[in-house]
């Protein structure tokens, strides 16, 4: 595939900058007073940030570090309205454009069409389809250690350099990628993880040169593109029809479980040694007999019938939201229930909706 030229200059343009805030920042930003405060002089930001592009003079600037606790202990790194909008900038006018064309469709996190929803329905169809010729067969669960920590900038921005040739666009995107090279990063971080003595400290700070800001959109598709070498080695070298990867978690399907080790040590292989990543021990080979679990939910087949069940925690989350918010909020109790409602139908789930929603 030819490098890709003439990007940078997408991205000063009033027209593109004014798109992005438009139909993106400004229907997505939850925080309403800094939109409103953007708003207020909203000629004259936009014109302020095609300068900073148009002259080359935009550094990222300070993210809002803060902490979310579920379902697990996690690092948002938030962005004020003029980053987030030329964030979403290079995503949209650099990124997409170059990266979008080699991914597979079995890519599925975060992308237009090929969301969570999607992964699921092409889960089960996988299913339903190697069930046709295999009273027994196996799946390789994959997960990967720290992904968004441990990406290595300098394999990055060479993967990148091979398919963008602009260099003003490169530049952007790489200071983008070091911003976690900050210090104040990891003293945010200390000062947030400091509070649970529980929680071991070092597992979420950012190393040097490694790591994306937890929050960005050009972060979502950068660990997208990440390992997409290693989808197209799995699909086109280990022949391995049955395979889908959400982010840092991959599934194969194969009727043979000495196969399934042979790609096991083979992808484990190529994870440290092109990656400099690891797997962790949630890495296995399951029974579909037993079940295993993906994207939400847990898949068992007994005697050729697909089974989807709502993974317990799952279960226990929704009775504990809902139960809070139905003495709390009743207003926030009808939209959780309105997007709970599409994601458990996916499942047997009509007495757990029956006995919490009625």
């Amino acid at each position: 595939m030819k490098r890709r030229n003439n990007l940078y200059y997408e991205i000063c343009r009033l027209s593109n900058i004014r798109f992005i805030y438009d139909q993106i920042i400004y229907k997505n930003t939850r925080n309403k007073r800094k939109i409103l405060e953007f708003d207020n002089f909203y000629i004259t930001n936009l014109l302020y940030i095609k300068y900073m592009l148009s002259s080359f003079l935009y550094k990222p600037g300070r993210y809002n570090i803060f902490l979310i606790y579920e379902p697990k202990v996690r690092v948002i790194m938030s962005q004020n309205i003029y980053d987030k909008l030329i964030n979403h900038l290079v995503s949209y006018y650099i990124l997409k454009p170059v990266i979008e064309p080699c991914l597979i469709n079995q890519n599925i996190a975060t992308r237009e069409g090929k969301g969570t929803d999607y992964g699921i329905k092409l889960f089960k169809k996988y299913i339903n389809e190697i069930k046709l010729d295999n009273d027994y067969f196996y799946v390789l669960k994959f997960d990967i250690s720290k992904y968004f920590y441990n990406i290595d900038h300098q394999v990055l921005k060479d993967m990148l350099s091979k398919k963008i040739k602009d260099k003003k666009a490169l530049k952007i995107v790489y200071d983008i990628i070091d911003s976690t090279n900050e210090e104040y990063i990891n003293l945010a971080i200390k000062h947030f993880i400091k509070k649970y003595n529980n929680i071991d400290i070092g597992a979420y700070l950012y190393k040097k040169d490694k790591g994306l800001p937890i929050g960005n959109m050009t972060s979502q598709i950068l660990a997208i593109f990440y390992l997409n070498e290693l989808d197209h080695y799995i699909k086109e070298e280990l022949n391995i029809k049955y395979y889908i990867r959400y982010m840092d978690d991959g599934v194969l399907m194969h009727h043979d479980k000495n196969y399934l080790k042979f790609c096991l040590k083979k992808i484990n292989d190529m994870i440290e040694s092109r990656y400099h990543l690891h797997l962790n021990s949630k890495t296995k080979i399951y029974s579909i007999k037993e079940g295993v679990e993906f994207l939400g939910f847990r898949y068992i087949l007994k005697n050729k019938r697909l089974i989807v069940k709502v993974r317990t925690q799952t279960k226990r989350k929704f009775k504990r939201k809902l139960r809070y918010l139905k003495s709390h909020n009743l207003k926030r109790y009808r939209q959780v229930v309105g997007s709970y409602k599409g994601h458990l139908e996916y499942a047997n789930s009509k007495n757990l909706w029956y006995e919490n929603v009625g």
